[in-house]
């Protein structure tokens, strides 16, 4: 069962979520750049895990606010705090994959120059 719930979460954050979609768009296109420059095992490696945790970070951050939300409808300085710390860290874990996708991707891309 727990394995159906999981299922259940990871739709409702990428049917729900505009964050999410926007992230799983960019995985298509890092998951294609990724087989037109052939990357290594150790690269799919790297790409793979960024892509995850980025993934995770989403749905982590989707659920504070949730549960943020529920607790406390209205206004709270507290609240606000704990949702803006969640969104710094899907943005610190999308800038740390950024930069592994450029150590990954620019020596390939200056290959075809």
């Amino acid at each position: 069962m727990s394995f159906r719930y999981a299922w259940e979460g990871i739709v409702s954050l990428f049917s729900n979520e505009r964050n999410a979609q926007i992230h799983l768009g960019a995985a298509v296109c890092v998951i294609t750049a990724g087989c037109l420059f052939d990357l290594s095992a150790v690269e799919w490696c790297l790409i793979s895990l960024c892509i995850g945790g980025v993934f995770m970070a989403e749905g982590f951050n989707t659920a504070i606010e949730k549960v943020c939300d529920k607790v406390s409808p209205e206004r709270d300085p507290l609240v606000k705090t704990a949702k803006d710390v969640a969104a710094g860290a899907v943005l610190l874990f999308v800038i740390s994959a950024v930069v592994v996708g450029l150590f990954v991707f620019i020596p390939h891309f200056l290959k075809l120059f």
